[in-house]
Parts: C-alpha cells; structure tokens; sequence
C-alpha cells in the first residue's frame, strides 16, 4: 500500500485556522477530488467536523479518542496505525489531515508520497503543515495554478 498525504499549505505552513481552511481554492479542491476519488482517506475527528460530512466516494476513516462515537459514512478508530491496518487491503490510502495526523504520519516514517499545494501567501491560523525534514524528499513533478476569476491566489 502507498501512503499519500495530500495538503494545502501556505507559505507560512498554515492550514486551518478555528477548524475552515483560510482561502477557497476551486482548483485545488478538484485536484483533491480527483486524486482521492476511489481510495480510502484517514482523517482526525476535528478534519472530520470542518468538512461536516463523509466525502462520497471514499472510504472515510476518522481518527478521534472519544469512545463511543458515531459518525455518519465514516469508520470511527482511535490511532493511525489502526487506520492504516484497516485500509490495508488498497493500494493506496490518504491521509487528509489534520495537523496532528500529518506530524504523527511523518514522524513514524509512515508516508510514501506527499501531494502538496503550496497556496502562495501568508495567513493567519492556528493548524500548521510540519516543515518537511531536508533531504528526505525529492520533488518528481510541480504543475502552476495561476490566480483567475476563480482562485484568488497562485
């Protein structure tokens, strides 16, 4: 099984700010569907709640420490490892967030590929996308959003 991490991130490494994305990126959000689409995603509880609903098409995984709890179209687990045993099965799964998963996954050396939109500005926030350790990733491809009518930002 490959093991993506899929992330927006700005400059300064923000991705979430009060549980909502800081920009409305179209174009990001299509690439998001298109290159998850078919395969499982591993979330924690608050990426659960922020997007409000299981995403169609996938198999959603949350990722919480509350017992007991019921979400509607996802599978409740409560550690990545056991996210990541019950998707096993795929050939591929992604991880969608939030800061916390993304810095477990990358610390217990547990990603393959990371698919990172770099939103090309600063905002304020208080979820961050953990710097990428030097020298262990090699960018193998770079495709350029330019701002339009639908995209505020590169």
């Amino acid at each position: 099984m490959t093991t993506c991490i899929i992330v927006a991130a700005a400059e300064n490494h923000v991705i979430g700010n009060q549980g909502q994305m800081p920009w409305h990126l179209p174009a990001d959000l299509r690439n998001f569907k298109d290159l998850t689409m078919d395969f499982p995603i591993v979330m924690g509880r608050k990426t659960f709640d922020s997007i409000g609903k299981a995403l169609p098409g996938r198999i959603n995984i949350v990722i919480t420490h509350q017992r007991g709890l019921d979400l509607p179209g996802a599978a409740v687990v409560h550690s990545l490892g056991e996210a990541l045993a019950a998707v096993a099965n795929y050939p591929q799964v992604f991880i969608i967030g939030g800061s916390q998963i993304y810095r477990e996954a990358l610390e217990e050396d547990l990603v393959d590929l990371v698919y990172l939109t770099r939103v090309h500005e600063s905002y304020d926030g208080d979820a961050y996308f953990p710097p990428l350790p030097a020298g262990k990733w090699e960018r193998v491809s770079e495709r350029r959003q330019s701002p339009d009518a639908h995209n505020a930002v590169a």
